[in-house]
């Protein structure tokens, strides 16, 4: 099928009604940099017009499901215009994957961490291996979360709640994250379960459930718009503090940050 798609940085397979768009960058545990946003939102684009896909599952390869932003890539980042650019790529990719008139299903192994765990909640349905690690972790080197973290969380946790996750920034088993109420489901046996889930969405209407989606998310876009934009923003000026110039030097030092508050 012509939706058959492979690169080094993102991989889409279909069989039958079902997408898998997978993240593969394995030696970076699939950090997320402009290359593989990029990708990611183009292959949406495209599934999001065909007729003959009714759900995507989200992945990434087995050890992983996203590291987050790549550290990497914005240790060398001086340029605000890249920055900005950079930022602009993440909330078309939220947007497109939150809007998408599919049922959209993440499947998490390994770990789902910061910018990749935000990409996970603007799906559907979360569904985390047992040995799978959640953390909403942007506090550790001096940032706030983006790509819509602030709308998702507030929506599934409240707000109340989401401030200390967030303010907290722990890594979390999935089994805690489920008691959270930030992921639906905890599996064992990760294909298993996921095949259970497709299986059971397409002995449904599928059409109505995806008019639904479509009415939440025309509702809710307004707002995540406005999210996204204050977290574009934001994180601008948290990269000019010391505390995040510190986060960074104590990540590449591989020690424990001292932060002043500055």
């Amino acid at each position: 099928m012509p939706f058959n798609f492979v690169t080094e940085k993102v991989d889409v397979h279909v069989v039958g009604r079902v997408a898998t768009v997978k993240m593969n960058r394995p030696d970076a545990l699939n950090a997320l940099d402009k290359e593989m946003i990029k990708g990611l939102v183009s292959r949406l684009k495209k599934i999001s017009v065909s007729d003959e896909i009714d759900i995507v599952v989200l992945s990434g390869t087995d050890k992983a499901f996203s590291s987050g932003g790549d550290i990497k890539a914005m240790l060398s980042l001086e340029d605000e215009y890249e920055f900005l650019s950079i930022m602009d790529c993440i909330n078309e990719l939220v947007i497109t994957l939150h809007s998408l008139p599919k049922i959209t299903i993440s499947a998490i192994s390994g770990p789902a961490v910061g910018l990749g765990f935000s990409i996970a909640l603007a799906t559907d349905h979360i569904l985390a291996s047992d040995t799978a690690r959640i953390a909403m972790n942007f506090i550790g080197i001096g940032l706030i979360p983006d790509g819509g973290a602030h709308f998702f969380l507030s929506k599934s946790i409240g707000e109340r709640k989401a401030k200390q996750l967030i303010w907290e920034g722990k890594t979390m088993p999935a089994e805690e994250a489920f008691k959270l109420g930030l992921i639906h489901e905890v599996a064992a046996d990760l294909e298993t379960a996921l095949k259970d889930r497709i299986d059971g969405y397409l002995r449904q209407p599928i059409q109505a459930m995806i008019k639904t989606k479509k009415i939440f998310a025309e509702v809710n876009r307004p707002h995540l718009l406005k999210v996204l934009e204050l977290e574009k923003y934001a994180q601008r000026k948290m990269r000019e503090t010391e505390d995040h110039k510190e986060g960074i030097r104590a990540f590449v030092e591989k020690r424990k940050p001292v932060f002043i508050g500055r």
